[in-house]
C-alpha cells in the first residue's frame, strides 16, 4: 500500500511538472506589443493625434507574430517583448485585414525568436470547452492567463471593421491590452482575443482560428484579398403570411432575395423573389441560419466566409417551384456594394478646403466620430451604390471668413448636385468643383437648400484661410498627387 502510494505521487508530481514545463513553453511564445499611431480627425483631417497603446500577440510559424489589426492600425512605430525579456525589439507589419481585425508581424533581428517555440494551430473549439487566454492587459506589465470555457459560436459584428464573421463567446477574464493575444486549448490556438462586450461580465470574443487560417491561406501569394461577398440582399421567410403570397410550400426554406446591388456578377442567374435555398449544399433554414456543426447554427455567410476570393460559391436557387443550381464566381468584397465604405485604416482622410468649406467623401470614420444624431448622413449607409452613384459628399464644416458669412454654423450637410449636376462620387465632386467656369458654385442637398461660393473671392482667400486655421495644405495628398 505504501509502494502505492509512494507511485500515484511520482505519477502526479511528472504530470504536474510536465503540464509546468508545456506552460512555460507556452508562455515563451506570447509577445507584448507597443504601438505608436496616428490617429486621424475626420472633422479636421488635416489633423492627426499621436497615441501610444499596448496589445499582446503571439509567435507563430516562419517566425511571425500574430495579433489584430486594430493593435497596429494606423501604426508609425511598432516594438515587441518577450514573456520574461526586458528588452524590445522593432517589428514592421507583414500583413493585415482589418475585415477580420488580424495582422502579422515581422522582426529583422532573429535574436528576438531564441528559445521560442511557434505555437500551432488547433481547430474550431466545441461549446463548454475549456480555453486559456494569454496577454498583458493593462494594469500591470506581467503576462496574464486567465482560463474559461466557451459559451457561443455565432457571426456578430467585429468592432474594428463593423462587418460580421463567425465569432467565439468566452467566459476567461478580457481586458484591454488582451487584444490580440492567443486562446488556447489543448495548448493549441483557438482564437485570438478580439474584443469585450462593455457592460456585462466576463464576455469577451475572440478570432476564430478557421478565419484565422483564413488569412494566413489568403496571403501565401503575398497579397491579401479579403472575405468574399455575392452582392445579393436577403430577408428571412419566417412569416407564414409571405410563403403563402410567394407561392411557396411550407416545407420550403431559405431567405428571399429582395435584390442584386450593383457589381453582382449573377446576371440573370439570380432573379428578385428567388428563393436562396441553399449554398454549396447546406440547407438555408427561413432565419437565414445553416447548420455549420451537429445542433449549432449561424448565419448562412459562414460558407461563404470559408471560400478565397477567385473560388466559386454553388447557390441552390428556387424558382417556379424548381431548384437551380448557380456557380458564383467570388470577385467582390462587401465593400464594393456599399455607398458608404465600411470602417478604413492606413490611410489619411481626403478632403479640400474651397472658400473655407471643408468637403470630404462620407465615411463610415467620419460618422464614428460624431456625436449627437445625424439621421440623413446615416440613411445614405443604407443604400447601394450604382454606375451612376458611387460615392457621397459632405460639407464636414466652414472655417470662418468674411466671404462665407451665414454659413459658418453649417455642419455635416450632405451635397447631392454641384452646379446642377449630380457627380459619382468625391473624386468626381472635387473635378467639377475644380473646373467650374462659372462666378459661382452652386450646391444643393436633398431639399433643395443652396449653398452659393464666389470662386474669386474662394481663390483669394485660400492663403489666408490655410494661414489663420495653421493648416498646410487646401487638399488631402491623393488630391495633390
Amino acid at each position: 500500500m505504501y509502494l502505492f502510494k509512494i507511485l500515484i505521487m511520482i505519477i502526479l508530481s511528472s504530470s504536474f511538472s510536465y503540464a509546468a514545463f508545456v506552460q512555460n513553453g507556452i508562455k515563451d511564445s506570447i509577445v507584448k506589443i507597443y504601438a505608436v499611431s496616428k490617429i486621424p480627425n475626420y472633422m479636421e483631417p488635416w489633423n492627426v493625434s499621436i497615441v501610444r497603446a499596448s496589445g499582446s500577440g503571439s509567435i507563430i510559424k516562419d517566425n511571425l507574430i500574430l495579433t489584430n489589426a486594430h493593435v497596429v492600425a494606423n501604426n508609425t512605430f511598432i516594438e515587441v517583448r518577450r514573456y520574461g525579456e526586458r528588452k524590445r525589439y522593432q517589428a514592421t507589419v507583414l500583413s493585415v485585414s482589418h475585415q477580420a481585425d488580424l495582422a502579422l508581424l515581422r522582426v529583422e533581428d532573429k535574436d528576438f525568436f531564441k528559445g521560442a517555440k511557434a505555437l500551432e494551430f488547433g481547430v474550431l473549439p466545441k461549446i463548454q470547452q475549456k480555453i486559456t487566454v494569454y496577454g498583458f492587459p493593462t494594469g500591470g506589465d506581467t503576462l496574464s492567463v486567465t482560463t474559461g470555457v466557451v459559451s457561443r459560436i455565432e457571426h456578430i459584428r467585429y468592432v474594428h471593421s463593423g462587418e460580421r464573421f463567425l465569432g467565439i463567446q468566452v467566459d476567461a477574464a478580457i481586458n484591454p491590452g488582451n487584444s490580440g493575444g492567443p486562446a488556447l486549448s489543448d495548448g493549441k490556438i483557438v482564437g485570438v482575443v478580439m474584443q469585450q462586450r462593455r457592460h456585462s461580465q466576463n464576455i469577451g470574443y475572440l478570432v476564430p482560428v478557421n478565419m484565422v487560417m483564413h488569412f494566413l491561406t489568403d496571403i501565401k501569394d503575398g497579397k491579401y484579398d479579403g472575405y468574399p461577398d455575392i452582392g445579393i440582399l436577403t430577408q428571412s421567410m419566417e412569416n407564414p403570411a409571405l410563403k403563402k403570397m410567394h407561392q411557396l410550400d411550407e416545407n420550403v426554406t431559405g431567405e428571399l432575395i429582395i435584390s442584386k446591388l450593383y457589381n453582382c456578377i449573377a446576371g440573370e442567374s439570380i432573379k428578385k423573389g428567388d428563393v436562396l435555398a441553399a449554398i454549396d449544399g447546406h440547407k438555408i433554414e427561413n432565419d437565414g441560419t445553416v447548420e455549420f456543426r451537429h445542433h449549432e447554427f449561424t448565419s448562412y455567410k459562414y460558407f461563404l466566409d470559408m471560400h478565397q476570393m477567385g473560388e466559386s460559391v454553388i447557390l441552390d436557387i428556387l424558382r417556379d417551384k424548381k431548384i437551380i443550381k448557380v456557380p458564383i464566381k467570388l470577385l467582390h468584397k462587401s465593400n464594393d456594394f456599399l455607398l458608404v465604405k465600411t470602417l478604413q485604416y492606413d490611410k489619411r482622410p481626403s478632403y479640400f478646403i474651397f472658400g473655407g468649406y471643408v468637403f470630404a467623401p462620407l465615411t463610415s470614420n467620419l460618422l464614428s466620430s460624431v456625436r449627437g444624431s445625424v439621421l440623413e448622413l446615416r440613411a445614405l449607409t443604407r443604400q447601394w451604390p450604382s454606375e451612376k452613384k458611387k460615392g457621397a459628399v459632405v460639407l464636414v464644416r466652414v472655417l470662418a471668413t468674411e466671404y462665407n458669412r451665414g454659413d459658418h454654423g453649417l455642419r455635416l450637410w450632405p451635397v447631392v448636385s454641384i452646379n446642377g449636376e449630380t457627380f459619382k462620387d468625391f473624386a468626381d465632386f472635387y473635378q467639377k468643383l475644380i473646373q467650374s467656369k462659372g462666378e459661382f458654385i452652386r450646391l444643393e442637398d436633398r431639399e433643395g437648400s443652396q449653398i452659393a461660393i464666389s470662386v474669386k473671392d474662394a481663390k483669394r482667400a485660400k492663403d489666408m484661410i490655410l494661414q489663420r486655421y495653421q493648416i498646410k495644405s487646401d487638399r488631402s495628398i491623393d488630391l495633390i498627387r
